[in-house]
């Protein structure tokens, strides 16, 4: 008797802890996976080019032949990545821009199996981020926005992705560092999260969260030559893209008005600097933000938001990685005093751009209504453009790695170009392209 009563009081006591048990294995992350992932949604791409590729026996009489015939045969191509879903109402996901940058028809997938077609509502290549809108998209779960200003080193953070195609793989780390400085395949720089949690191809544009299960940043990239380590882009950051994609379909290219050079060893003993950090202020536009700042040719810049300015390329791309809606703050020498300015960055707008290439280049530029590329409208005697041998007509198509497929593009393209000393081109004359070399 007092042996049953033993063994059903073990039974009671098992069935009575195996709750227990299971509450205890719902830890902070499976909460967060648990409801993140009905947001995260895997994204399909499918474009459609036409074009030879060789005959498969390597001989140049067959090529010609396959190239002939089956280069007009169309020819199917499909690229994979994540986003997550950041309003369920209006059916908008966010995702890198590099994910769409091909073209062609959107797909989005949810992870209970729904299929969605999306249209574009805006993308940067520059900050990597794009937004899509759901076509018949409403009252879908969306993923809680966080604050990635408050994050610290070595928080457990949660990467959710569709790796290699595989749907609502998660994955686990910490955060390793922040305010990264890094280029990514798709050109874009700027002040990343770095973690350890495995980011895979077909990862990108997924959510990176935070053990709350709050969206701290967007997946977007990882370091080839390592492991462990990836990249994502902060959502304080992303905040600001968004809703200049949201408004206008694109991020409004923006400058201070500083033309500059780098710091050399003749620039360092006048100026007394101990090293060659730092961007010598050559000219300074009117009307504009460092104009209205007091900043004057002959300052030296030193430091951008808190951070130390190696020479001019550094400048440009950190001022890349900053949008309208943003502050900055310089750090100047003057007269071997330091000091700090705060300038709201001005939108750089075509009028302005246009009237700047014809006087620091040399040449007037149309846009094309209906096909890629900016018209040459004129050449100014004298000017770098004349020494190239540029004319009327001619069609630029390139200007440094900026494709100049929009007006928008080639105010990106002066506004990474302006400081150089040679500008590279992609021009059409007649029926031919060069590439050419423009000295300033």
């Amino acid at each position: 008797m007092k042996r049953a009563v033993f063994l059903l009081s073990l039974l009671l006591l098992v069935f009575a802890s195996t709750p227990a048990l299971s509450a205890d294995r719902r830890t902070p992350v499976v909460r967060a996976v648990q409801a993140v992932s009905p947001s995260v949604v895997n994204i399909t791409v499918t474009s459609v080019a036409r074009g030879g590729g060789g005959s498969p026996f390597g001989d140049p009489f067959f090529d010609q032949f396959f190239n002939e015939y089956y280069g007009r045969q169309p020819r199917q191509s499909r690229s994979l990545g994540s986003g997550v879903i950041i309003d369920g109402e209006k059916g908008l996901v966010l995702t890198n821009a590099h994910v769409v940058a091909s073209g062609g028809e959107i797909a989005v997938r949810l992870m209970d199996g729904r299929e969605f077609k999306a249209d574009l509502v805006g993308s940067d290549s520059d900050f990597d981020l794009a937004v899509l809108k759901l076509e018949d998209g409403g009252g879908l779960p969306q993923v809680s926005m966080g604050d990635s200003d408050g994050i610290f080193i070595g928080e457990t953070v949660i990467a959710i992705g569709n790796p290699f195609g595989y749907s609502n793989t998660v994955t686990t780390g910490v955060v390793s560092a922040l305010n990264r400085p890094m280029k990514t395949n798709s050109g874009a720089f700027g002040s990343f999260i770095q973690t350890d949690a495995a980011i895979n191809p077909g990862n990108s544009g997924g959510p990176l969260l935070n053990i709350n299960g709050e969206l701290i940043g967007i997946n977007t990239a990882i370091q080839a030559r390592a492991e462990g380590i990836g990249f994502a882009i902060p959502i304080n950051k992303a905040k600001h893209v968004i809703a200049e994609l949201l408004d206008s379909g694109h991020v409004s290219p923006i400058w201070l008005g500083l033309f500059g050079q780098d710091v050399d060893q003749a620039v360092a003993r006048y100026f007394d600097l101990e090293n060659l950090n730092g961007m010598l202020v050559t000219e300074v536009h009117p009307g504009t933000p460092a104009a209205g700042a007091s900043i004057k040719p002959g300052d030296v810049v030193l430091g951008f938001n808190g951070r130390t300015v190696a020479n001019k390329s550094d400048y440009l791309n950190r001022l890349a990685n900053v949008t309208k809606s943003e502050s900055v703050a310089l750090d100047v020498l003057r007269d071997g005093k330091r000091s700090r300015l705060n300038l709201r960055p001005q939108v750089l707008d075509k009028t302005m751009a246009l009237d700047l290439v014809r006087n620091r280049w040399g040449f007037g530029l149309v846009d094309r209504s209906k096909s890629p590329g900016a018209e040459v409208t004129g050449v100014v005697p004298g000017s770098a453009a004349a020494r190239l041998g540029l004319k009327q007509g001619d069609i630029i198509h390139q200007i440094g790695n900026r494709s100049l497929a929009t007006g928008v593009d080639l105010l990106n393209a002066f506004l990474r170009n302006r400081m150089q000393k040679t500008v590279l081109m992609r021009v059409q004359r007649g029926r031919n392209l060069y590439t050419v070399r423009m000295t300033l």
